[in-house]
């Protein structure tokens, strides 16, 4: 039995991945703004009033946790919206660096002292931050708020290597949830190959990029 702490838990991949976790028997602490219906009824320790972007937010949820020890951290919380050069938005660009690449990086490092030896940190990331997957443009926000994490994704993993702490980078598919408007696969299949590459990370393929049906992805 592990213990697990997920980002934006209480919808989508998040929840799927919360109860699958929770079904095997792992201890989960799903940690999101506001907690669902769904959420309330799996039994797991819900921690409200995350917000990834706020400082003074992750910090209260590493004082809540106590001396709770993780095993795994998934950074799963996440933003989509779309631009182009024709409906260009500064700020709605800005906004997904905020949740998408400095959160993850601000989440882990407020959790440092509950991760240990042996630990693992997911970022669940897209595709469409790859440079060389990118055959149609657009979406300017999202594709470089993941590109961005991506990086911060592989600097993670060389500066916690030394901690025996390994960080992997995952694509979830295109998932039916309320930011693809349904399209997809179920965020259940989904979230159970992206715990099947999270159960297979080693130090030595700490800082790699996959798919969550198990191909290994390129930048």
């Amino acid at each position: 039995m592990a213990s697990i702490l997920i980002t934006g838990a209480n919808r989508g991949i998040g929840l799927a991945l919360a109860e699958r976790f929770a079904a095997r028997g792992d201890e989960v602490v799903a940690a999101c703004r506001e907690s669902s219906p769904r959420l309330a009824e799996l039994g797991v320790r819900v921690v409200e009033g995350v917000d990834v972007t706020d400082q003074r937010s992750v910090d209260e949820l590493a004082r809540r946790l106590g001396d709770t020890r993780i095993d795994v951290l998934v950074n799963n919380a996440g933003i989509l919206t779309v631009e182009s050069l024709e409906r260009f938005d500064a700020e709605r660009i800005v906004r997904q660096f905020e949740v998408n690449s400095i959160g993850p990086l601000r989440v882990t490092r407020a959790l440092l002292g509950a991760l240990h030896e042996g630990s693992k940190v997911a970022i669940v990331t897209s595709l469409m931050g790859s440079m060389s997957d990118n055959g149609s443009g657009g979406y300017y926000g999202y594709r470089m708020s993941k590109a961005a994490v991506n990086a911060a994704g592989v600097s993670l993993a060389r500066d916690l290597a030394p901690r025996g702490i390994a960080v992997v980078l995952l694509h979830p598919g295109m998932v039916a949830t309320e930011m693809t408007g349904g399209r997809g696969i179920t965020p259940e299949e989904s979230a159970a190959g992206l715990i099947a590459r999270i159960d297979d990370l080693t130090l030595d393929d700490s800082g790699s990029f996959h798919h969550q049906d198990g191909r290994r992805l390129e930048w």
